[in-house]
This record gives C-alpha cells, sequence and structure tokens, in this order.
C-alpha cells in the first residue's frame, strides 16, 4: 500500500482498493413492474415505472374501487402521476373515483368521448373535487415518463358515441426491450385503424381487448403486436369470454396466455431485457 500526502489529506491507493461513496458496490438495475389487477369481469392496471412514476389505467367495476385502493396502498403507492381511464364502461372506470379520493393525483387522461351511466358521472365528479382538467388520451400522445417511451397508439380517429369500445385509448409501453400494449375495450375497427396508420404495435405483453370477447384481437393484429405473452384481464361473465375465436387467434400466435380468473392477479417485472412474471394464484 502506498501513502501519499496532499494537502490535510491522506490519499490511500492499492491495487484493487478505492475509497469513496458506494465504491464497489453496482447499483440495482431500474425496473418495470406492470400490474393486472384481478377485479373479476372489468379492467384495472398498475405501472410502476423504473424512475418512480406511478400510473394507474382504469379501476374494475362500481364496487371495485375499495379493493382497488387497498392493493395501490399495499405496493406503497404515495400519489400517482398519471391515471388513464381507457374509456366509459362502468367495468374499466367505476372503481377510479375512489382512486382519486384516496391518493394525490396530478394528472388525468381519457379518450374525448361521453357517456351517460353513473360510474362515468361519479368519475367526472371526482376529477371536479380535485381540480383537475382532462387531458385527451388519442394517438401520438406521449407521457411524461422518464426513460421509458409511453405513447398512446389509439384511437385513431373519432367514432360514434354508441361505438365506446373502439374509442378505447391503446398505449404502448417500451423500456429498453421491454414492450407492452394495453387496448383497453378496443375493437376490430380500432385495430384496422392502427394497423392502417402504421402505429406501433409490436410488444412483448400483450393486454387482450375486451376481456378475449370475438370483436378484438384479430389475428391480422397479432401479426403485428407478435405478443410473446397475452394476459386477459376477465371474471365469471355470460358474454363467454374468452372466446374460442380468440383463444385459438392467441394460440396459432403461439402466445403464452394468462387470464386474471384463473392465475388472480399477475404481475410483469422487466429490466430493460428479460421478464419475471408472478401471479396470485
Amino acid at each position: 500500500m502506498k501513502r501519499k500526502w496532499m494537502g490535510a489529506s491522506l490519499v490511500l491507493a492499492s491495487v484493487g482498493l478505492l475509497v469513496g461513496p458506494l465504491q464497489g458496490a453496482e447499483a440495482a438495475t431500474p425496473k418495470i413492474k406492470v400490474h393486472y389487477i384481478d377485479v373479476g369481469q372489468g379492467d384495472a392496471i398498475y405501472i410502476k415505472m423504473p424512475s418512480g412514476e406511478d400510473i394507474v389505467m382504469d379501476g374494475g367495476n362500481k364496487g371495485k374501487g375499495d379493493a382497488l385502493v387497498a392493493y395501490l396502498k399495499k405496493q406503497k403507492v404515495g400519489d400517482i402521476e398519471i391515471l388513464i381511464s381507457t374509456h366509459p364502461d362502468a367495468d374499466h372506470i367505476g372503481g377510479l373515483d375512489e382512486v382519486l379520493d384516496s391518493f394525490k393525483v396530478k394528472s388525468v387522461y381519457a379518450p374525448k368521448v361521453k357517456h351517460t351511466t353513473q360510474a362515468y358521472k361519479d368519475f367526472l365528479l371526482a376529477v371536479k373535487r380535485e381540480k383537475l382538467t382532462i387531458k385527451t388520451a388519442k394517438e401520438g400522445v406521449s407521457l411524461p415518463v422518464k426513460g421509458v417511451k409511453a405513447q398512446f397508439v389509439g384511437p385513431i380517429k373519432d367514432y360514434a358515441n354508441s361505438d365506446l369500445n373502439n374509442w378505447s385509448a391503446v398505449l404502448h409501453v417500451a423500456y429498453k426491450k421491454n414492450t407492452f400494449l394495453f387496448t383497453g375495450d378496443a375493437e376490430l375497427k380500432s385495430e384496422q385503424d392502427m394497423i392502417a396508420k402504421k402505429k406501433t404495435l409490436r410488444a412483448d405483453v400483450l393486454k387482450v381487448g375486451h376481456h378475449g370477447a370475438k370483436t378484438s384481437t384479430s389475428a391480422t393484429f397479432l401479426k403485428y403486436v407478435k405478443p410473446k405473452y397475452a394476459v386477459i384481464s376477465v371474471g365469471k361473465n355470460a358474454y363467454g369470454h374468452p372466446t374460442n375465436e380468440v383463444v385459438t387467434n392467441l394460440k396459432r400466435a403461439k402466445a403464452t396466455m394468462l387470464r386474471t380468473d384463473k392465475n388472480g392477479t399477475i404481475v410483469f417485472e422487466g429490466n430493460g431485457s428479460s421478464y419475471t412474471i408472478k401471479k396470485s394464484k
């Protein structure tokens, strides 16, 4: 070991010895965590971004809000940077008023479509109580997230007010080589419009549209997405979700299927190149 005086400081140097804060220790690799929360027949997604931002997308049906809030608090969510309502259907928007009432939310995104249900009215009232203005979710709009490209790729255009599913905000998220596509209830029209507009659709993990209804997740759409994993957010229902047509399409696409009714809450954790998957049941 050598000793050398520099002013009043003693500097120590030797082969393999470094003196300084955190030297010799590797910083942990930042990760993205995507929680597909089991809320029965509905959608609720929580994303913890690598740089710490919290994003909540949809809130399940009416009556699921308290359970969603409890889940978020269990994940140690303090505030929410971005809250997204993909569209006004009650099984997506129903619990978001409780989320708004329970957390400080910095910004809210939703497609520019109106609805008359009580669940939608409750959502709007909760946004108003928080003195927030809803930002329009539409193709080309990017979310302010550090180190991650998060951009809406749909809706591409205005649809009829009665065509709520195709109004769904569709979000593509890329963290290095980890890629996710969240489709809400987007159906065939929206899928075709996104393909025609040449939007970025390729994603390792696809949140299957409309709980596996046959009106979504066409074989053509899957050729563009090329998912390795397909997550179906679904509960007990009278619609036959997920349908045989969609299950067949996913099998032909060689996507590994995961379902909240069978697997419970599903959590993908990505380090930028690979994934770990956790299931609650």
